[in-house]
C-alpha cells in the first residue's frame, strides 16, 4: 500500500513480518463488472409527484478526491480550502421531468465541473435550491423548474462546514445563507506549529463523564483555534436575481430554522468552553429567536457544556430539549423536559412533560402532556388533536398518546402499547398532508387518521393502509398488497380522499421503479419511473429465504443464492455474511423481514459477487442476541453467536448446496467483531473477512453497541466478548481490512493493528489491509476494488482451494 501507518512500521520491527507494496489491484472480471456496473439516479419528488428531479452521481469517489486537505475537528471533518464536510457526498448532473406523463430532460446553465450537493425544495416547489463546490469552495445555486434552467447565485464563499448552509425564506423568492466570516483569522498548521505547553485535562469536583470513545475531537489550543475559524459564519439575505445583504453578524451558527409562517426565526449558536471529551452538538449553545429583519425578540434556550450525563442509553439532559417548531401553528415553539432529571435510573411515573409557546415567546409555557416513557416524536393534527411518542429502551417499548393541546384537562389516550422490535405487528406511521404553511401534519377526516405500514409477517411483506378512529379505536383496512412474485412498499399517501399512494415496486430481477397506485380502485399502478437493471448478470441466479431453529428452538433465517451456472448435485464453497442485532425477547428475535423478491443488489459491501465465482452465498443470515429479563444479552454473546452460525451451517448443508468444510463467514463493523469471535470460539469455518471492527472491548470501557454496562461493571462480559483476549485460540485465516481514517466510535484503525499485532505474534494466519484515507464506510472506486480484489484472492486461497 501506499501509507504505512507507524504501528505497522513498528510491527514490522520488532515481529519480523513482511510487507507488500502491491498497488492497487482490481477483482477477476466477472466482479469488476457486476461493481462497475452504471448506477441509477436519486429522484426528488414534489408534494404531489408530478415534477420529478433526477439526481445523477458517480458509484464512487476517487483516491484523488479522498486525498484532499482535511481537518477533523470537533467530530466534524472539514475541508478547510472548501469549507464544506471533506467526505460529502456529490451529483454530477441534474434532470427534470414536468408532469407525469412528461420526458426527462437536461437542466440547462449548470457548471462544466460539477460537485453538487445539499438540494432543497422552495416553500412553493417551484424551484430547488443546492451548492457547486469549486476547487476554492462553495457556491449557492437555484434550479427553476418549470425553465429546467440553473442559475448560480453567488460566489464560492458559502460555509457548508456543519451542513446545509442554507435556508429560504417562506416567499420563496430568497434564502438566509452562510458565508465564510470576512473575520475569519488564518489556520493554524498543526504540522509546523511550536507547541506553547502541554495539553492539561482536568475533572472538576470529580463529576463522573462516561462517554462513548467518540472520534476527531479537539485535542488542544490548536484545534480550539481552528474550529472556531471554520465555525464562524456571517448570514446573509440572498435574492434570486444574485443580489444580497447582510443579515446578522459573524458568530459560530449551528443551526438556522424559520417558523411554518415564515415571521421568526430560531437561530442556535456555539459557545464557549469547547470541550475535549465530546463532539460540537454538545458544546455549549444559546438558542434565540429573530424577525425577518434580523431583530432580536428572545432567548428561549441555553445549554451548558454536556460531558456528564447519567449513566444509561436514556439518560438525557437537565432543561429544554428537542426544541421545535408546531407544525399546526404559525409560531408556536415546543419542547420537553426531563421529569426524572435526566437519570433513567431515577423511578418516576413520568420521564418526560411537553411545553409550548406561543409568540411572542413570553411568559410562562403551556404544558401539553406527560409521558411514560422518554418524548421522542409528535404529530401535529389540528387545535384539538396531537399525537406523542415515547419510548424506553431497556424494555425496547413504544407509546403512542393522542391528547387534546387546547384542553389539557382531557386525559391523554394510549393508542399504542408494543415491543418497537416486534416488527409483525407494526401498525405502521400516520400518514400526513402538507399544510398550508407547508408543514406536515396528520391528514384527518373528522375524528379518524391514516396509516401506512410495512406488513411484514410469517408469510412475507404485504404492506398496508388502516383508517384509525381515535375516539372508538377502531381500525379498519383500507388496502393491503397481495403480491407474492414482486415486493411492494407503500412510500406515502398523495391524495387520501382519492386514493392515490406514492409506491415502489420490485423483484429479484426487476430493478426498483416508483409508482402512483389508487387503492381504491383495482387498476395497474401508474409507472413514475422506467429504471432498467444494471446487473443483469445475476438476474437470473436462484435466490430464496431459508427458515431454520436454532439449537434452542429459536427461528432463523437468511437469504440464500446459488452459483450462476449451478449443477444440481454438486458440493460448493459458501461464504456467509452476517450482522448481530440484540433482543430483549425470542419472539421478536426470530422474526424475519427478508423477501427473496427483494431485489438482488451488489452494492460495495455485499458478499452476492461471489455467486459469479462459483460460491454459494447466504446474506444477512439471523444473528440475535437475546437476553430476556434481567438477563442481558450479551451474557451469553458468545454461546449464541456460535448457535447461531452452525445452525446455519446446517441448514444449507441439509438442502445438499455446500462442502461445509470449505465455509467462510464475514463481516462489517459489528459483523467484523462477530466474526473474529466465531473463528477464535468454533471450528466451523475455513476462513474469515472482517471489516472495519473493533476486537479490544476494554478500549471502549463506557459501553458498545448495546451494552450500558462499563467495564468496571462487568469486566467478565468485556474480557470474554474480546477476540484480542483469546488471539492464542485463534488458528483459522483471517483477512482483516479497515480504513485508516476511520471516524466511527469504537472502531479505531488501532483495534486492527494491535489484533494482527497480537494474532502474528502468535502465529494465527493473518493478513491486515489498511485502506489509506478512508472512513468507516469505504468510498474510493480504487480501495473498494482493491478491496473485492483481497476478498476474492483470501477466499480462494484458504476456502474453494483448502486442502
Amino acid at each position: 500500500m501506499k501509507k504505512i501507518s507507524l504501528l505497522l512500521l513498528l510491527g514490522i520491527s520488532f515481529l519480523g513480518f513482511s510487507q507488500e507494496n502491491i498497488g492497487y489491484q482490481e477483482p477477476p472480471k466477472e466482479i469488476l463488472e457486476l461493481a462497475n456496473a452504471p448506477g441509477t439516479p436519486r429522484i426528488r419528488m414534489d408534494n404531489n409527484a408530478e415534477n420529478i428531479v433526477f439526481l445523477y452521481s458517480s458509484n464512487y469517489k476517487s483516491i484523488e478526491t479522498l486525498s484532499e486537505k482535511e481537518m477533523r475537528l470537533g467530530g466534524l471533518r472539514i475541508n478547510p480550502k472548501t469549507n464544506i464536510n471533506s467526505r460529502q457526498s456529490y451529483f454530477t448532473n441534474v434532470k427534470v421531468r414536468i408532469g407525469r406523463n412528461g420526458t426527462e430532460a437536461a437542466v440547462t446553465g449548470l457548471p462544466d465541473k460539477r460537485r453538487l450537493a445539499n438540494f432543497s425544495w422552495s416553500p412553493d416547489q417551484k424551484k430547488m435550491a443546492f451548492t457547486n463546490t469549486t476547487t476554492s469552495g462553495v457556491e449557492l445555486w437555484v434550479l427553476d423548474i418549470q425553465s429546467k434552467r440553473a442559475t448560480k447565485l453567488t460566489t464560492a464563499t458559502l460555509n457548508a462546514n456543519m451542513g446545509r448552509p442554507f435556508s429560504w425564506f417562506k416567499d420563496s423568492s430568497s434564502l438566509l445563507v452562510k458565508f465564510v466570516s470576512k473575520n475569519k483569522k488564518p489556520l493554524i498548521d498543526t504540522k509546523s506549529s511550536i507547541p506553547t505547553g502541554p495539553t492539561i485535562s482536568i475533572n472538576k469536583k470529580g463529576k463522573k463523564a462516561q462517554n462513548r470513545t467518540y472520534q476527531d475531537l479537539l485535542k488542544n489550543k490548536t484545534d480550539e483555534h481552528n474550529f472556531e475559524q471554520l465555525a464562524l459564519s456571517e448570514l446573509e439575505k440572498v435574492n434570486l436575481d444574485g443580489t444580497k445583504s447582510m443579515w446578522m453578524k459573524g458568530d459560530m451558527y449551528r443551526s438556522v430554522s424559520f417558523s411554518p409562517d415564515g415571521n421568526y426565526i430560531m437561530i442556535t449558536i456555539i459557545q464557549k468552553p469547547f470541550s475535549y471529551l465530546v463532539p460540537y452538538y454538545r458544546f455549549p449553545a444559546k438558542t434565540n429567536i429573530y424577525d425577518t429583519n434580523a431583530n432580536f425578540v428572545t432567548t428561549v434556550l441555553e445549554v451548558p457544556l454536556i460531558e456528564d450525563l447519567p449513566k444509561g442509553f436514556m439518560a438525557v439532559r437537565k432543561g429544554k430539549r428537542n426544541i421545535g417548531w408546531r407544525g399546526d401553528k404559525p409560531a408556536t415553539l415546543f419542547w420537553a423536559e426531563a421529569l426524572d432529571g435526566g437519570d433513567p435510573n431515577n423511578k418516576v411515573p413520568h420521564r418526560d412533560e411537553v411545553f409550548e409557546l406561543n409568540a411572542p415567546f413570553k411568559g410562562k409555557a403551556k404544558p401539553l402532556i406527560k409521558t411514560i416513557g422518554r418524548f421522542y416524536s409528535m404529530r401535529w393534527g389540528n387545535d384539538n388533536t396531537a399525537i406523542a411518542q415515547d419510548y424506553w429502551w431497556n424494555t425496547r417499548n413504544t407509546k403512542s398518546y393522542v391528547f387534546n393541546p387546547s384542553n389539557t384537562t382531557v386525559k391523554p389516550i394510549t393508542i399504542e402499547d408494543r415491543n418497537y422490535q416486534d416488527r409483525y405487528s407494526d401498525p405502521g406511521t400516520f400518514v400526513t398532508q402538507r399544510n398550508k404553511y407547508g408543514q406536515y401534519t396528520l391528514e384527518m377526516v373528522g375524528n379518524e387518521v391514516f396509516r401506512i405500514g410495512d406488513g411484514y409477517s410469517k408469510k412475507g411483506k404485504f404492506p398496508f393502509v388502516d383508517k384509525l378512529n381515535l375516539k372508538t379505536q377502531k381500525t379498519s383496512r383500507l388496502y393491503q398488497s397481495k403480491l407474492t412474485d414482486k415486493v411492494e412498499g407503500i412510500l406515502s399517501a398523495l391524495d387520501m380522499k382519492k386514493g392515490t399512494v406514492l409506491v415502489r415496486l420490485e423483484s429479484k430481477n426487476e430493478f426498483p421503479n416508483y409508482f402512483i397506485r389508487n387503492i381504491k380502485k383495482k387498476k395497474k399502478p401508474v409507472a413514475l419511473t422506467t429504471f432498467k437493471n444494471p446487473f443483469v448478470s445475476i438476474q437470473n441466479i436462484h435466490k430464496e429465504v431459508i427458515k431454520y431453529k436454532r439449537e434452542d428452538g429459536l427461528e432463523l433465517s437468511g437469504t440464500l443464492y446459488l452459483p450462476k451456472n449451478y449443477e444440481k448435485g454438486k458440493k460448493y464453497p459458501m461464504i456467509m455474511w452476517a450482522y448481530p442485532r440484540e433482543f430483549k425477547d425470542k419472539s421478536s428475535a426470530g422474526q424475519s423481514t427478508s423477501s427473496s423478491n427483494e431485489f438482488t443488489y451488489p452494492w460495495y459491501g455485499s458478499p452476492i459477487y461471489w455467486v459469479t465465482r462459483g460460491y454459494v452465498v447466504l446474506d444477512d443470515a439471523s444473528f440475535p442476541i437475546v437476553g430476556e429479563g434481567k438477563e442481558e444479552p450479551n451474557d451469553t454473546f458468545i454461546k449464541q453467536l456460535v448457535g447461531n452460525a452452525k445452525a446455519a451451517i446446517d441448514a444449507v448443508d441439509k438442502l445438499g448446496y455446500i462442502d461445509r468444510n470449505k465455509v467462510a463467514v464475514g463481516g462489517h463493523s459489528y459483523g467484523a467483531f462477530m466474526t473474529a469471535n466465531l473463528l477464535s470460539h468454533s471450528n466451523l469455518f475455513a476462513a474469515g473477512i472482517a471489516r472495519s471492527g473493533a476486537y479490544n472491548r476494554t478500549l471502549t470501557p463506557f459501553g458498545f453497541q448495546s451494552e450500558e454496562r462499563n467495564y468496571w461493571e462487568a469486566p467478565e462480559i468485556y474480557y470474554n466478548m474480546s477476540p484480542f483476549m483469546h488471539a492464542d485460540k485463534m488458528k483459522t485465516p483471517l483477512l482483516l481490512i479497515h480504513g485508516e481514517a476511520d471516524n466511527n466510535s469504537g472502531t479505531y484503525p488501532l483495534q486492527s493493528e494491535r489484533y494482527f499485532n497480537a494474532l502474528k505474534g502468535l502465529g494465527a494466519p493473518v493478513r491486515l489491509v489498511m485502506l489509506p484515507k478512508e472512513s468507516h464506510g469505504y468510498r474510493a472506486k480504487e480501495s473498494i476494488m482493491h478491496m473485492l480484489w483481497e476478498q476474492d484472492q483470501w477466499l480462494e486461497k484458504h476456502v474453494k482451494n483448502r486442502k
